[in-house]
């Protein structure tokens, strides 16, 4: 029994973007009222145990950030709440993307949840890295990777990556 713990849980709405470097889900331990320490920490020692070798958190706020220091991993943080300047932040951010996934790190790229806004990132980032080459073709990829429809946030953050 004790091996089964020490693999550790999958974090909710884990899903990968590209496979075995860049994933996406939900901050380990859960959102707002419903975080857990102890899934945060199992659903931590699973990404550690996978290999990921960096967490890119977007929260706007520090939070989980001293459990990764607690756990040996790697994390970066660009905030990346409502008020935030989409533009910058989101150059900044794919720039360190592609350098990263150069290096041949395994990324996971979380908010709070699996919203409109985490999808528009991501899809952006396929747009920026020419991966996908329209705007319309990569939303519709990530839809598609996270079951889920994309609102007009997302999009808007799509549109955006075009622009950059």
């Amino acid at each position: 029994m004790k091996g089964k713990w020490e693999r550790g849980i999958e974090p909710r709405n884990f899903a990968w973007i590209i496979r075995d470097k860049l994933a996406v889900s939900e901050r380990p331990g859960g959102y707002a009222r419903n975080h857990r320490k102890v899934r945060r920490h199992e659903e931590i020692l699973w990404l550690r145990n996978q290999g990921f070798t960096r967490i890119v958190s977007l929260l706007p706020s520090p939070h989980n950030l001293h459990a990764y220091d607690e756990h040996g991993v790697v994390w970066s943080h660009f905030p990346f709440g409502p008020a935030a300047d989409s533009r910058a932040t989101l150059s900044d951010l794919y720039a360190q993307l592609n350098e990263w996934l150069g290096a041949g790190e395994r990324l996971l790229v979380h908010q709070e949840e699996v919203s409109d806004r985490l999808m528009g990132v991501v899809a952006g980032y396929l747009l920026f890295s020419h991966l996908i080459e329209e705007g319309p073709h990569a939303v519709m990829v990530v839809e598609q990777m996270l079951h889920r429809q994309m609102g007009p946030p997302g999009r808007e953050l799509v549109a955006l990556a075009v622009a950059l």
